[in-house]
């Protein structure tokens, strides 16, 4: 057994019944003190289903993120529940053990205790309650807490969801959805405005030659998704253009092959997103032709009754594990993202939802937001999943391929899938906090679809209070932005210091 500051803790009886045994310190303890590492035993998922969970382990088991159950030994079994715990243990996936740490100062003597969740298999000393049995979930490793916070007894009163009942498929007019949804202002419709990024073009005067060109970038590497909002090639009367990349992805002029009589490549400006409107795309399309995508104006798309009842389970999720993070000593601030809504169901996948809460006061990090543990939980659980395996191109270009999420390439037949290799491609995130400046700017970085908010942050959040970071210029990525509507009393008592970046 691997132990770390072990003489801090006192030596007792392993044999001992549990509801005698206590896990003491020898002395003072630190906060932030790492004080055991537990090894791990694992249980397969087929040998948990048919076995495992039938025998008295499972009320010790964590679930692992491959999906496998593992048994903490040492004393990661021994500790004590507290409703208010004075220790917190993160699982640690590279190890493959299970890491202890103190989250305040420990004085002599005083219980070491760990916060098993609010669905207990027993019935904590001084409560009378009954409570409800341990389901299976997800354990909390550190980054916030991500438990399916599922059935649990609600912490603060909530109102039925007024979309439970119905045709999941029938349309909800907006005013009565339960969020209300930011309008951004046009954009890009005064020559200004619009933002433009430099890149390498080469003019092809023999129209036979433009195949070639083309299957060439392909071969090259060149045909990238940082180009899709804009056409390939340009024709002024006779002379046709052809657009290669950007300087970002090609800082020296690219060689076209040799035998076409081409002149030099040039760098000139073209639009670096689409264009979102017509008085945009006639503006845009003076420096090189784009492409007219008015679906992405902002214009607010139609919700069905499954949909906003998808949305209310989600946001109370997110409630209720705010709650938990704030008794855990934490501060109550909580993100989410719920798995797809599925068309025609009325239901939460919790098997691939993520949820996770504010860390910063237990692990004295100050990077530890909500927003940024969950996105975090997303690329450690991505990252269990697949086996990249690094292949080399004709050119000699290093590539990424993998069983997982992560965008692929296969020579000529295939081009990367735009959006494949971003944690947040279509999901949409909830929070009981908008997001501050650092937390939208990794959301923009993670490609989110959408984030609903709970509470307003007009200091310090950059979903509309200091700021909106989405329709900053120079940013190429635009997510949705809803509010939570107030009167639904959602949260009230979730407040935090309004100066606070949540």
């Amino acid at each position: 057994m691997t132990r770390v500051e072990e003489s801090m803790v006192n030596n007792f009886d392993g044999h001992a019944q549990a509801s005698s045994d206590i896990v003491p310190a020898s002395r003072s303890i630190p906060a932030q003190t790492l004080i055991e590492i537990s090894p791990v035993l694992f249980f397969s998922k087929e040998e948990y289903a048919k076995h495992g969970k039938f025998t008295v382990l499972d009320d010790y088991t964590f679930k692992w993120a491959d999906g496998r159950m593992a048994l903490a030994l040492g004393l990661g079994s021994l500790f004590n529940h507290s409703e208010r715990p004075n220790v917190s243990y993160a699982l640690d996936t590279y190890t493959e053990s299970i890491k202890y740490t103190t989250v305040r100062d420990i004085a002599p003597d005083e219980e070491l205790c760990i916060f098993y969740g609010h669905n207990l298999w027993f019935r904590p000393a001084g409560t009378s309650e009954k409570v409800a049995a341990l389901p299976e979930s997800d354990a909390e490793d550190g980054w916030g807490g991500f438990s399916a916070v599922g059935e649990c007894a609600d912490p603060s009163p909530f109102q039925q969801s007024p979309f439970e009942k119905g045709d999941p498929d029938e349309v909800i007019p907006e005013e009565e959805l339960p969020f209300t949804r930011y309008k951004p202002p046009p954009e890009e419709e005064d020559l200004d405005s619009i933002r433009t990024v430099e890149a390498w073009v080469v003019d092809v005067p023999n129209p036979r030659h433009i195949t070639k060109m083309l299957k060439w970038l392909r071969q090259a590497g060149l045909e990238t998704p940082d180009l899709g909002h804009l056409k390939r090639i340009r024709k002024i009367d006779d002379t046709a253009t052809l657009l290669l990349a950007t300087l970002v992805q090609s800082p020296t002029s690219p060689s076209p092959p040799s035998g076409l009589d081409l002149p030099p490549p040039y760098v000139t400006l073209v639009p670096s997103a689409p264009a979102l409107t017509p008085i945009s795309l006639k503006l845009k399309s003076t420096f090189w032709p784009t492409l007219f995508t008015p679906s992405r104006k902002g214009e607010a798309e139609e919700w069905t009754r499954g949909q906003a009842h998808w949305a209310w389970q989600a946001m109370k999720t997110t409630v209720i594990a705010a709650h938990d993070a704030r008794s855990r000593g934490e501060m109550p601030i909580a993100a989410h993202v719920a798995a797809p809504y599925e068309t025609g169901t009325t239901g939460v996948s919790p098997d691939r939802s993520f949820t996770g809460w504010d860390t910063r006061q237990s692990s004295a990090h100050p990077l530890r937001h909500a927003v940024i543990n969950v996105v975090r939980k997303m690329a450690d659980y991505q990252a269990s999943s697949s086996t990249p395996a690094r292949t080399e191109t004709p050119f000699g270009l290093i590539s990424s391929a993998s069983s997982g999420p992560a965008m692929t390439m296969s020579g000529d037949a295939e081009e990367p899938r735009n959006g494949a290799n971003y944690l947040l491609t279509s999901l949409t995130m909830f929070t009981t906090h908008e997001p501050c400046i650092m937390c939208s700017m990794a959301l923009i970085h993670s490609r989110v679809k959408e984030i609903v908010y709970l509470r307003k942050m007009p200091r310090t959040g950059g979903c509309g209070g200091a700021t909106c970071l989405p329709t900053l210029k120079g940013v190429n990525h635009r997510f949705g932005i809803a509010h939570w509507k107030e009167d639904l009393n959602f949260g009230e008592d979730l407040h935090v210091d309004d100066t606070l970046d949540a």
